[in-house]
Order: C-alpha cells, then structure tokens, then sequence
C-alpha cells in the first residue's frame, strides 16, 4: 500500500504552455502539494511513472503526442486522478477525453478556485486499491474474518437457554443457531444484497465498495474510478432509479441536494462511463442483465433473478 503517496501529496502538470504550466503549478502548491511540471506528453508519462501523483492536469493541445493519447498510456499503469484542460469546447472532445481514462474535463480559460475545488472534490472520493483484495467471495460468505463489520450480530444469543433445558447435547450450542448462514443472501427480489465482509451482489456481481474490488463470476474486473463508483452506487440503491445529474454528482463527490450546475456534457459523459462499464461487464443493453437504462431519466440495476 502506497500510503506515502497519499500523504505527500504530489501533482504532475503537464501544458505546454509555460504561463499556464506556471499558473497551475502555482494553483496546486497553494492547495498543498508538491508540483512536477512536463512540457509534452512523454515527459508527463515518465513523471507520472517516477513521482506516483495523486493528482495529474493534463493539457489537450500539445505537440507530438496529445492530450487523448498520453492519458491513455498513463491510464496503462496509473490510477493518478486525471484532470484534462483544453480550450476544445465540443461535446464530443469532453467525451473522447473521458472515454481515454480523465476523471474530470474543464475548459480553458478556467478559475483557480473552481479548478481547487474540483481537486478537493476528487479527493474525497476513494482511490482504487490494487493490493487488498480479498479472494473471491463465497456465494454463502464465510463468518471467519476479523474485519468482520457488524460482529455484535454473532453474540451468544443462545446464553438465555438454561444448562437443564438441553438435556441431549452437553454444551455444544452457543452461535450454531442463526450464523451468518442467515445473512447469505436468501434471493429477496430487487435489492442488492451486503454480507458482513461488506460485499454487495447481484445476479452474481460482487462489489465491494470498502476495497474497491468487482467480482463477475468468480473473475475480478478491472473498472475505472468512475466505473467503480457508478456502479457501486446503483448497487446501494438498487431499483431506484438515479438520475443522470444525481451520478454526475455522485462521481464529483457532491451532496444530491446541492444547486451545483450539471450540465448536459456531465450527463452524456456519465452514458459514456456507463456504456464502457456496460462493455466490461459483457451487458447486452437491450436484454440487460445488471443495470437498467430508464429512458429519459437514468439507471437502476435490474429485477434480482429468480432462483
């Protein structure tokens, strides 16, 4: 685990621009972090590779390799949280940046502060682990580990029974009655259902949302940020429809209720990250297996297969 990545706090800018390298290298050291600048896409790329950031500007606009490529490759082996900057004001450039791994995309000329506050936006929400995944969930969830999160539920309920009243079996009997086994999940029709590890299945999807880990079948995907969280936040909610501009919140890490402006780029780049994870997941939107597309409004996942 990269704990010191996270602590230091570094950011890689890469613009080929020096007064707007400068502007952000000064915006990011006064939101706290170590800058490294790069004046075109391979020198980024081997910054990013050598200082592990946290965070990463890119600009689209540059000589040799642009923007769209150069977060590809980044995409390759970095999970840095990757902001593109551009003057390309076109809604199908917002999209090809995003569909190419960037979490965020804002338009030059842009405000410092929005720009920090996007940043700190970003950071509240998780980075992926790659290390911590446990193996793969058991259709019946074992009781065994100790990070067990709700473990007031295996206290010996059985301790009210008087030593007399079992007159057969000596003393074997405190937590054999309802263990976890009762917590499996029965197939109640249209949630999700969360065992104690914190794992939320359905229709043979595994998510768990603590260690960021997605399991299909027994086989672990390999899911962008935005992914992740869009589908981790459909399996909270289950059959409740989210709306387009309710996920765009999601992904920014900003509260439902808010007035912050969506605008109608956010909602075709959320159909953009949801029909990648679509991809990922083998789903065939018109007979959909996991999420549905509520026409008009947004996505809910699908009724929980009969069994």
């Amino acid at each position: 685990m990269s704990d010191n990545t996270e602590t230091r706090r570094v950011a890689v800018v890469i613009e080929d621009d020096a007064d707007i390298r400068h502007l952000l290298d000064t915006v990011l050291t006064q939101a706290g972090f170590q800058v490294i600048t790069a004046g075109n896409g391979l020198d980024g790329i081997q910054a990013v590779r050598n200082y592990e950031p946290l965070v990463t500007t890119l600009d689209v606009n540059m000589p040799g390799m642009d923007g769209f490529e150069t977060a590809r490759r980044i995409r390759d082996f970095s999970s840095t949280y990757l902001i593109m900057l551009t003057a390309l004001g076109e809604e199908i450039d917002a999209l090809q940046g995003l569909d190419a791994g960037a979490d965020d995309y804002i338009l030059k000329p842009f405000r410092p502060r929005e720009l920090r506050a996007r940043v700190e936006a970003m950071l509240r929400r998780p980075r992926a682990l790659a290390a911590d995944a446990p193996a793969a969930p058991a259709p019946v969830p074992a009781p065994a580990p100790v990070e067990a999160p709700f473990p007031a539920v295996f206290t010996a309920p059985v301790a009210t029974v008087p030593p007399a009243a079992v007159p057969e079996p000596p003393a074997p009997a405190p937590v054999v009655t309802a263990p976890p086994a009762a917590a499996a999940p029965p197939a109640p029709a249209p949630v999700a259902e969360q065992d104690d590890d914190g794992w939320l299945e359905h229709n043979g999807l595994w998510v768990n949302p603590g260690t960021r880990v997605v399991q299909q079948d027994g086989v672990e995907l390999d899911l962008t940020r935005s992914e992740f969280d869009l589908l981790a936040g459909l399996m909270r909610t289950t059959r409740r429809v989210r709306t387009k501009a309710d996920l765009v919140l999601l992904l920014r890490g900003e509260s439902y209720v808010t007035s912050h402006f969506v605008s109608d780029a956010d909602k075709r780049a959320i159909e953009v990250h949801m029909a990648n994870l679509r991809k990922k997941l083998g789903e065939n939107p018109s007979e959909p297996r996991w999420i549905e597309t509520v026409r008009g409004v947004g996505y809910r996942l699908t009724a929980a297969d009969p069994t």
